[in-house]
């Protein structure tokens, strides 16, 4: 899937990098794709609870080494 956009957290940690992912998908169009790149752990956690509380759908989650990537579709 090819993302619309892509937003390179690495080296925030929580709440930055959801903070800049809400700020972003506020400025897509519905139905648009945001790939998301962090290193914090935590933010496996963190944006399947976003997902959940703002109605945007967490696509996929996948992890490499020491980065954690998340693909999010705007509602």
């Amino acid at each position: 899937m090819q993302a619309q956009k892509e937003l390179d957290t690495r080296g925030l940690n929580c709440p930055l990098p959801i903070l800049k992912a809400k700020k972003a998908l506020a400025d897509m169009d519905s139905g648009s794709l945001l790939r998301v790149v962090s290193t914090d752990p935590g933010s496996m956690r963190d944006f399947q609870a976003f997902a959940r509380q703002t109605g945007n759908e967490l696509v996929e989650q996948t992890s490499g080494g020491a980065e954690f990537v998340h693909l999010l579709r705007r509602r």
